[in-house]
């Protein structure tokens, strides 16, 4: 088992905590995307613009992070999109 792997493992509890965490407090996702947008208008307004592309990226990126975070269990839950079984091949 390589470091990746063995990070992953180690992460891995953290992970379905924090995961759980926003999934209870969805509720708040809006305040904390609000907070994440303050933030890096301070931060871009502190360095003069030079990297707005870059605070934007991370920016979004974050917000990806907190929405995939929440909303994690919908599947299994049936709440969110699924996807079809794929369909057997055709026999000959």
């Amino acid at each position: 088992m390589g470091l990746k792997d063995n990070l992953k493992a180690k992460l891995a509890p953290a992970k379905d905590k924090v995961s759980g965490l926003a999934q209870k407090h969805g509720d708040r996702i809006d305040k904390i995307e609000h907070g994440l947008d303050r933030a890096a208008k301070v931060v871009d307004e502190k360095t003069k613009g030079k990297y707005s592309d870059r605070i934007q990226s991370g920016t979004g990126k974050a917000k990806g992070a907190m929405d995939r975070l929440a909303h994690k269990g919908d599947d299994e839950r049936g709440g969110g999109p699924t996807t079809p079984p794929a369909s057997p091949p055709p026999s000959s």
